[in-house]
């Protein structure tokens, strides 16, 4: 959790000199906060109710923790600035911080992830027996900061049979971290270790990585222009339709990825080329309406279309790329639904800008693998 110093100290050296805030004024001042918008809109009034909030009494940190519900980016940030100038001058004063009710607004899912993540780092600040038997019980929470927390300490346990020769005890207690995991990294370090356990799990099955694929190309990327050029596919999907490409007729051609971690090469399919544009399609079936995320790794100029409408693009080149860089949220529709990548490769003719690939699948807000209905 990152702490946000200047508030700190802010909150050191004057809220500690504040009468403590009755709790009408507490909720203005929390909806004040709220209120506070890009450039600098609110920010005045904000920095007159965030001292307010700041001479809180320890008591009320649940009821600050509670204004995150909801709340944009600035505003979280005022707001987390309070609670830990709250709780660094209560705890230097020697007094105690509520850790029974942040303990029930942990345990309350409805509350913001942040605002819960906040709740149980301030118990583990001053009660690590506390914190330990809470998080023991969050590894399949729906705050991904806590439940990468749960899993850590699995991960710890893990290690530790490890260590003390247990390899049994310790693949079984991997295996079950990984079904919790929903950060890329945890997922991949946990897979590496299994690996080298002897007890290695498929990749593309945990991750849920997209693998069937048709491809057509190349088209033109002269120049950088195909990024913005509108070619057949963006126009309608026509499986069967030839079109006129860069050097040629072009059609669609299946295409299986088989890495374990789901790129989709179109230097494979189509040939290790430059300063040109090609296409991904596949279809995704479900069995219901559902929102959900398209997450894409990718070092190229890429663009993603669900089901006919645009999601969004990066036209930039050899960056890097790691697992779910970009989260797209789109929504599924029951049956058949048709995701098409577009995919430009630059000018560049170094060895490191060879690439011409992506990695994608389809998730909920979480990160949990979302198979197709239908293979």
């Amino acid at each position: 959790m990152k702490r946000i110093s200047l508030a700190l100290a802010l909150g050191l050296a004057c809220a500690a000199a504040l009468p403590a805030v009755a709790a009408p004024k507490l909720a203005d001042s929390i909806k004040t906060i709220r209120a506070v918008g890009p450039e600098g809109l609110g920010n005045a009034q904000a920095s007159a109710a965030w001292k307010d909030i700041s001479s809180a009494k320890a008591s009320d940190l649940p009821a600050i923790l509670a204004g995150m519900d909801g709340a944009n980016e600035l505003a979280l940030n005022w707001l987390r600035a309070a609670v830990d100038s709250v709780a660094a001058r209560e705890l230097a004063a020697g007094r105690k911080l509520p850790v029974s009710a942040l303990e029930k607004f942990v345990n309350d899912t409805k509350h913001s992830s942040r605002a819960r993540y906040l709740a149980y780092d301030l118990i583990r600040r001053v009660d690590s027996a506390k914190a330990e038997s809470l998080i023991a019980k969050l590894q399949d929470d729906p705050s991904t900061e806590l439940r990468r927390d749960a899993v850590q300490r699995q991960l710890d346990a893990a290690a530790a049979l490890t260590k003390s020769g247990k390899t049994n005890d310790a693949v079984a207690q991997y295996q079950t971290a990984i079904k919790s995991a929903r950060d890329a990294d945890q997922v991949d370090d946990i897979a590496k270790t299994l690996k080298k356990l002897g007890s290695p799990v498929s990749l593309p099955s945990v991750f849920g990585w997209v693998t069937d694929w048709k491809v057509i190309g190349p088209f033109d990327n002269k120049d950088r222009a195909g990024f913005e050029k509108v070619f057949p596919p963006e126009q309608g999907i026509d499986l069967a339709a030839e079109y006129d490409g860069l050097n040629g007729k072009v059609k669609w051609q299946d295409f299986k990825t088989t890495d374990d971690y789901g790129m989709v090469d179109l230097n494979k399919p189509l040939g290790a080329l430059k300063e040109v544009t090609g296409y991904a399609y596949a279809e995704f079936h479900a069995d219901k309406a559902r929102p959900v995320e398209l997450r894409i790794g990718c070092k190229n100029g890429w663009k993603v279309w669900l089901n006919g409408k645009y999601l969004f693009g990066r036209d930039e080149y050899h960056r890097g790329a790691e697992i779910d860089q970009y989260r797209l949220a789109g929504e599924l529709k029951p049956g058949k639904n048709v995701i098409l990548v577009k995919l430009t490769q630059n000018e560049q003719t170094e060895k490191w800008t060879v690439e011409w690939e992506f990695q994608m699948r389809v998730t909920d807000a979480l990160g949990t693998p979302i198979a197709s209905a239908k293979k």
